[in-house]
């Protein structure tokens, strides 16, 4: 069985080295070795027609030194390391310095990176100055948020006012532990079910009010109330709460409305106050005793301009 299993793999090295047999087979390996190409890349590179550096890749392809994947209209060659025998690599290294072209094979292909980096370079700089105006695949603030949330800390975070808690789920991915407090049961039960079915078991729900957490006090590194301040009673209580439960070093982060004027607010989503200024959360926050406080409109509501959202942080120290 042993000795099969030998006859195979040496039958594998003689086929590998047979293709190994033609200059312009070695030229492509040294140059798939080190760059994912084109059929039109390595045309350039080595100056030869595509049907030959086609036939060439085919037969590289069928011997399973290269693997291909097609990107649009092209197809991409490259080396798999994992299925390149070491026995080729090693002839590759040692036979380079004898192919005469592997100096301008390398010019080339410094040039065709070149070429690469200046195509998207051109692409940015024409975009520069309305890049964020303008649309980009991909590029939503979604996609931002979620990058940033995988850079939480590994702290105890308390949401306050969080509803079904769907922000302290995606804190909870990272996060040592998250209390979601809010004073509906029904928003309690449905978040609590929530968890459970999504396997959070770092995710706790309380039943409360923001102006007085059932959360212990010097017990969180971080405070955070998402559109919630607005629908409290008396919000430089919720924000001397926030101060309470942090421990020295904790932080807090206010996410809410900009003082408005669209009174329905008071009946369509039960705001008891409408939007804050800038000014007067930094007061809250302040008179709370927190330090360090910063207060900036950072979004307008895309679906009705009235509504703006301001981002405040203090720290305890």
């Amino acid at each position: 069985m042993m000795g099969g299993c030998i006859a195979s793999t040496m039958a594998s090295i003689f086929k590998s080295l047979r293709l190994l047999a033609d200059d312009t087979r070695v030229r492509l390996l040294l140059l798939l070795r080190q760059e994912e190409l084109s059929v039109a890349e390595l045309q350039e590179i080595l100056g030869m027609g595509q049907s030959r550096i086609s036939s060439h890749l085919a037969q590289l392809r069928t011997g399973r030194l290269v693997t291909d994947r097609r990107a649009g209209k092209n197809i991409y060659y490259t080396v798999d390391p994992a299925m390149f025998p070491p026995e080729i690599s090693r002839v590759l290294d040692a036979g380079s310095g004898e192919i005469s072209e592997f100096k301008a094979d390398s010019r080339g292909l410094a040039a065709v990176r070149r070429k690469r980096a200046d195509l998207s370079r051109e692409y940015f700089n024409r975009m520069a100055g309305r890049f964020g105006r303008t649309y980009c695949p991909g590029r939503t603030w979604q996609g931002v948020a979620r990058m940033l949330f995988a850079l939480v800390p590994h702290i105890d975070i308390a949401d306050l006012g969080a509803g079904e808690g769907h922000l302290s789920q995606l804190l909870a991915k990272r996060a040592r532990h998250v209390i979601a407090v809010d004073n509906s049961d029904k928003m309690v039960e449905y978040g609590t079910k929530l968890a459970r079915d999504n396997g959070i078991s770092n995710l706790e729900y309380r039943l409360g009010d923001i102006e007085d957490p059932p959360i212990a006090s010097g017990s969180v590194d971080l405070v955070i109330l998402s559109q919630a301040l607005h629908h409290a009673t008396r919000p430089q209580r919720a924000l001397e709460a926030a101060y309470r439960i942090l421990r020295p070093g904790g932080q807090v982060a206010v996410l809410d409305l900009l003082s408005h004027q669209f009174e329905q607010a008071r009946e369509l989503y039960a705001d008891s106050w409408l939007g804050f200024t800038e000014a007067e959360i930094s007061g809250f926050l302040s008179d709370a005793g927190f330090n360090n406080v910063d207060a900036e409109v950072v979004a307008r509501d895309e679906q009705n301009a009235v509504f703006q959202t301001v981002l405040a942080t203090g720290k305890k120290n």
